[in-house]
């Protein structure tokens, strides 16, 4: 989920001149799961399984820290150095093939097809494929049943999720009760990719976006505009009312399970967690409706091809081999994500229809929204960062969103709307 500006404002080109990633048959694989072992494991797995199913390829893996893998990536495309093999977090595809650092894939006759996976768990770009991933994660909100009906306040449903106002009234009688501080949680403390995954799809709701999506030529009147504005202006009013922290705390799954907050905006990653604490009294609640419907992000971290690999048929071996259910069903029993199928989510018990999070799946299928499809997108990424952090710590909504709409049209421009 995490993205930085990367490669805005620099294409490298589309792929010619020198060749890596590859010693012969032997074939590099870079991952930013160094510090996830549980993900890594599975990496490993089918590694493993991949070199010992064939004799003409074997794959070398090499791991990094989620926080160093970006600028490794674009510092070793820069050098012609990149891996054959390599994860992109998936509203990076189209900036990286727009750069030249990733190649069109062809997976057709893989056991899983393409058709069979969640929408946002399949990164293309200009109708070309460039990555696909094994899962996807999902917004929603935390509650404790028992705080809910203490406060007479309704239990939303997928088919019936909160109104804005409803939302609004929740909150006023838990700040009222006196009992939490805030009683709302939406992790304000976290950086990067966060922001736009978790207040971007508030945004839309409200009726906005990042960008006009019609040609992705300008944010102006997308972003500033009014329905954006009106985002931005019932964002900032959480902080200037009490019910939410400009800054949360460095763990606010933990400070909820703790009891420090009510409702706890995040993501299905820590459902386990939390319903292994709170076991029947988890709430597990939809995103709230804004008024153009409910909205959560789609796309986590997907699989890819480097342009500059000089062993493109070992590499697409791979991806097609790593394309069986049973690993789509390993992901998922993993890391606790949402498997990107439905044959693979009927194998795990969580996920099955009836199972205790097969609302994920649901969420996943009919509130995700990918971020916008643009090479642009990781310098909107920041830009939106910087605004909403403004707006919480009190700026005016339509200045922070029209100043960030114009360095985004100023970013289209100098780099010809990413022609080419």
């Amino acid at each position: 989920m995490a993205a930085t500006a990367l490669v805005a404002g620099c294409a490298t080109g589309s792929g010619g001149g020198s060749t890596s990633g590859a010693d012969g048959d032997t074939l590099i694989l870079w991952t930013h799961n160094a510090g996830n072992s549980a993900e890594l494991d599975v990496v490993k797995k089918i590694i493993e399984d991949f070199n010992s199913s064939q004799s003409k390829y074997k794959v070398k893996l090499q791991a990094f820290p989620q926080s160093d893998y970006n600028n490794s990536v674009v510092a070793a495309a820069s050098a012609r150095k990149l891996p054959c093999l390599l994860d992109v977090d998936g509203p990076n595809v189209p900036n990286w093939a727009w750069g030249g650092y990733l190649a069109p894939l062809d997976v057709s006759g893989s056991e899983v097809p393409l058709d069979d996976q969640l929408p946002s768990t399949v990164g293309r770009y200009r109708d070309k494929l460039y990555a696909f991933g094994f899962y996807d994660v999902s917004l929603t909100f935390f509650a404790r049943k028992s705080v809910l009906n203490e406060y007479d306040i309704r239990i939303p449903t997928t088919d019936k999720p909160w109104t804005k106002g409803e939302f609004d009234a929740a909150l006023a009688k838990l700040k009222k009760s006196g009992k939490f501080e805030y009683p709302l949680e939406m992790g304000t403390g976290g950086l990067g990719e966060w922001y736009p995954y978790a207040y971007s799809p508030q945004l839309q709701s409200f009726g906005g976006d990042l960008i006009d999506r019609d040609g992705y030529k300008t944010a102006s009147g997308t972003l500033d505009g009014a329905k954006s504005v009106g985002w931005g202006t019932w964002f900032g009013s959480l902080v200037k009312k009490g019910y939410l922290s400009k800054k949360s705390g460095a763990d606010p799954n933990k400070d909820f399970l703790a009891g420090k907050s009510a409702i706890h905006w995040d993501g299905s990653w820590n459902a386990a967690k939390n319903a292994e604490k709170l076991g029947d009294d988890l709430a597990i609640i939809p995103p709230v409706d804004f008024g153009n419907g409910p909205r959560i992000g789609g796309a986590s971290w997907q699989w890819a091809m480097s342009s500059t690999c000089s062993n493109k048929a070992g590499a697409e071996a791979w991806l097609k081999f790593s394309r069986q259910t049973k690993y789509f069903v390993d992901y998922a029993k993993a890391t606790s994500t949402i498997p990107a199928t439905d044959a693979a989510a009927q194998q795990v018990a969580d996920y099955q229809p009836g199972g205790k999070f097969n609302v994920f799946v649901q969420f996943a299928r009919e509130f995700a929204e990918v971020r916008p499809v643009t090479p642009a997108y990781p310098y909107i990424s920041t830009e939106f960062q910087k605004a909403a952090q403004d707006i919480l710590a009190g700026a005016d909504p339509k200045d922070a969103l029209g100043r960030a709409a114009k360095d985004i049209d100023n970013d289209l421009k100098s780099n010809d709307y990413y022609a080419g």
